[in-house]
């Protein structure tokens, strides 16, 4: 039976593929129509796709991110059904008062204000029933669309339609379980507890499961709405600033970013005027990068921020970004002629995360890959700094990124840094030189016992070579006889 949709639901996207022109010419505009037309979840999957800027043109990128997550909302009784069996109670003895009216309707979940019985207002947010099993159905559809299309586009091996549709699979598959998000939400919340920077609303844990999830309930402006936030004079230019120190905190100090800060998850705090910050909703999409690529993504901005081309394109190469042969000198050139023009306009004009976006482009030829974290890391440098330039447009990121990033790189080779790092892997580096003296006598062993026996080894290895050789002709033999049956009933039939 689920055999038998897929074929039914694969000639549905074949026929809205062709009617959509998506397999001729394809274009940003006619994968959005497409993608739309397949419904929720394929809309998700083109707004990750809007953020691949390593295999995608800039123009298709900026198409795709006019997608937008919204959906009709489900049944306030089918609502109520999980969260009573879920928090394992009547909903009007759990909460005061709740809203039947949603605040937001997306394709995974359903957003519900709501108060408790001591007054604290708070939001719900529900998983539609039975996502799981249509999220699941689609992967499957996904899946074999990828499978076709590394078969069919000569470009296949450029776009990896089956590595991008793995991505999607493990970013909307955590998107499942809103204990995960409540954790990451917990955990900004922590990181930025001492922080005027950024405010993140707190998870009631004793009314939080997969499917259901109780967070605080916030009031912010939101950060698009320029004359509400000079209205509660709050300074612009702190609060612009504070959104790149959030940036920078998130990925270099505590090594954990909030990846989906697009503009409807921003608000702007009315606390304090003269210090504002953010506050920020829906943790389910964040990222982490290996203590070598933080090294790696600090130096490649400070080299760009330096306009040090020579260095930025051997980080290129040696980061295995690009093809690790490419032609250095090359790579030198095409970077500098994509910064130069650039570069000639004022700093105060130059949008950093936008600059990214060309130097990724411009290597493109020179087999850009880039890891998914990175990519949605340039998205959110993208959204932060495109956010902060609407409040306040003389906002200057390479003022504030330049002393933060010289200061990080120095800090990471300080005596106090390797020290620390001592304190906390001593047990790990007291097991490890506890290990070395039995590997080195090991290791001579296998030394002394080869020069004893060195004649013995290379009869050994004589012979396998001779075992392959057979091996390998009786394969071929095997292999004609079977070319040779398959003709035979071709031509039978």
């Amino acid at each position: 039976m689920n055999f038998l949709i897929l074929i039914i639901e694969s000639l549905k996207m074949s026929f809205l593929g062709i009617r959509y022109g998506v397999f001729r010419n394809p274009d940003g505009k006619k994968i959005s129509k497409y993608l739309e037309s397949l419904g929720p979840i394929f809309i998700k999957f083109g707004q990750l796709l809007s953020t691949r800027t390593d295999i995608l043109d800039i123009a298709t990128a900026k198409d795709l991110q006019g997608l937008t997550d919204s959906c009709k909302p489900f049944s306030v009784k089918k609502l109520k059904e999980i969260v009573e069996k879920e928090l394992g109670g009547p909903i009007d003895q759990i909460f005061k008062n709740f809203d039947e009216v949603p605040l937001a309707a997306a394709s995974l979940a359903q957003v519900h204000s709501a108060k408790l019985p001591d007054g604290r207002e708070v939001v719900i947010k529900v998983l539609r029933p039975n996502i799981e099993k249509e999220v699941k159905k689609n992967l499957r559809l996904l899946k074999a669309a990828a499978k076709v299309c590394t078969y069919v586009y000569s470009e296949s091996h450029r776009i990896k339609p089956i590595e991008v549709v793995h991505d999607y699979e493990s970013t909307i598959m955590r998107e499942l379980d809103l204990r995960l998000e409540a954790a990451n939400t917990n955990l900004t919340r922590k990181n930025f507890a001492e922080s005027e920077e950024l405010y993140i609303p707190e998870v009631y844990w004793e009314m939080t499961t997969s499917k259901v999830m109780v967070l605080e309930k916030i009031d912010g402006i939101p950060c698009t709405d320029i004359n509400e936030i000079e209205k509660h004079g709050i300074n612009k230019k702190r609060l612009a600033e504070n959104g790149v120190m959030i940036f920078l905190n998130q990925v270099f100090r505590d090594n954990f970013f909030h990846a989906d800060m697009h503009p409807g998850n921003i608000f702007v705090s009315k606390r304090n005027p003269e210090t504002p910050g953010y506050i920020a909703i829906d943790c389910a999409i964040t990222g982490s990068l290996s203590n070598e690529e933080r090294y790696i993504l600090a130096r490649m901005l400070q080299a760009v921020i330096k306009q040090n081309y020579k260095s930025l394109a051997q980080l290129f190469v040696s980061s295995e970004w690009v093809n690790p042969n490419s032609n250095i000198i090359e790579l030198e050139n095409t970077l500098r002629a994509c910064c130069e023009p650039i570069f000639e306009k004022p700093l105060s004009e130059i949008e950093f995360g936008k600059l990214l976006l060309y130097l990724f482009q411009s290597t493109r030829p020179f087999g850009l890959s880039l890891q998914p974290t990175l990519v949605l890391l340039q998205k959110t440098l993208i959204h932060i700094e495109g956010m902060g330039r609407q409040i306040y447009p003389q906002l200057d990121f390479w003022g504030l990124a330049e002393p933060y990033l010289d200061k990080w790189l120095s800090d990471q080779f300080s005596p106090l840094k390797i020290k620390d790092f001592i304190l906390e892997n001593k047990d790990d580096l007291m097991l490890k030189a506890s290990e070395m003296p039995g590997f080195i006598y090991e290791t001579l062993d296998e030394i002394r016992g080869y020069s004893k026996n060195k004649r013995s080894y290379e009869e050994k290895i004589h012979k396998m070579e001779m075992q392959l050789q057979k091996e390998k002709y009786i394969i071929r033999f095997i292999g004609i006889g079977i070319i040779t049956l398959c003709g035979i009933f071709l031509m039978l039939t």
